[in-house]
């Protein structure tokens, strides 16, 4: 249908996918996975999703594009602004709203790289300083952002992850079992094998399961520009999962833990909730938050703990049945449809030619 004598077509606003299309999934791919499709048919005449090449998409490439073409192609298509999810934006570019999911590269600065540090410490601080609104994944990560990096607190807006419908309890997990060579009962983690994961810690756990016959299991990658966390001990390691098969991997578990030191929100564990697993994460950074009272919470480097609560995760029937039943409702708390909606509405409440 053509407008209407007079008006004026609104001016775009361009969704920044870069993360997307990445070939592994954490939790900064997953958030711009799942955001930028539902955010895009909240006003599919307005948005414009972007991305970069198929010969651009490795991560230095990628960046390239979103510094250079990314601003370029606003430019000429005389967009409103540009909405970036995953903790950078194009500096060249005015008028950025941009997700920056924790303060990690701050406050744990021996997970990473030199190269990864000092780009994330210019560009990505200097995004966030100069966007018209930062989106946060949890009110932890708001406080680290509004302390370290000195953010104007008005500017800053928690809207949390969500999790996906794939995740529940009746996800087929005796395929993935067979796929994956799992014979064994089995507690999981999953998570990127960098130093503030803490996997480590684990060792003691992995012994005490293997007493009982169940086998400790971690999935996650591990990308170079993560420092490595060292020596896992008896934790069997699966290596990365592919996305379609992490539905059923929860699912199979008698537990999951996350002993991780710092998180900006933790969706991983609410991936395990939902999927009818009992939770045992540390009581660290945003955990606690994102946790609620739907997991046991644990001084991640008091080994000896850790390990007890793990194993009565895994054993104990009434334990077990009160933090099933507390983290189902807990995950069912976040949306994903949610996540897009409030991001709407925030972009909404930005842009000058509604």
């Amino acid at each position: 249908m053509a407008p209407a004598s007079g008006s004026t077509r609104p001016r775009p606003i361009l969704l920044n996918r870069r993360a997307a299309t990445r070939p592994t999934i954490t939790g900064v791919e997953r958030w711009t996975a799942e955001v930028i499709p539902r955010l895009w048919a909240h006003d599919p005449e307005r948005y414009a999703i972007v991305e970069p090449p198929p010969r651009a998409r490795r991560r230095a490439a990628a960046q390239g594009w979103e510094q250079t073409a990314l601003p370029a192609r606003a430019a000429l298509m005389r967009a409103e602004l540009i909405f970036s999810p995953a903790n950078l934006a194009p500096l060249l570019w005015p008028r950025n709203v941009l997700v920056v999911h924790d303060a990690a590269v701050l406050r744990e600065p021996g997970a990473y790289s030199r190269a990864y540090r000092m780009w994330h410490r210019y560009a990505g601080l200097t995004c966030a300083r100069r966007a018209l609104r930062v989106i946060t994944v949890s009110e932890f990560s708001r406080r680290e952002l509004t302390g370290l990096v000195g953010l104007d607190p008005a500017r800053v807006v928690v809207i949390g992850g969500g999790v996906s419908e794939s995740f529940h309890p009746g996800a087929d997990a005796g395929a993935v079992a067979r796929r994956l060579g799992l014979e064994r009962p089995y507690v999981l983690t999953i998570a990127t094998d960098d130093r503030r994961k803490n996997l480590p810690a684990l060792a003691e756990t992995a012994v005490q399961l293997g007493g009982l016959g169940i086998e400790l299991v971690h999935a996650g990658d591990t990308r170079p520009y993560f420092a490595a966390a060292g020596d896992e001990g008896a934790m069997r390691s699966l290596g990365y999962v592919a996305d379609a098969d992490l539905p059923g991997l929860y699912a199979g578990a008698r537990a999951f833990v996350l002993p991780s030191r710092y998180e900006g929100f933790g969706l991983t564990c609410l991936e395990a909730m939902a999927s009818g697993v009992p939770v045992v994460a540390a009581d660290r950074a945003a955990l606690p938050e994102t946790c609620g009272d739907a997991a046991e919470l644990v001084d991640p480097d008091d080994t000896a703990a850790l390990a007890a609560a793990v194993v009565r995760a895994a054993t104990d029937e009434e334990l077990r049945s009160r933090l099933r039943a507390a983290g189902l409702r807990r995950a069912a708390q976040f949306t994903w449809e949610r996540a897009a909606r409030d991001v709407h509405e925030l972009l909404r409440a930005l842009t000058v030619s509604s």
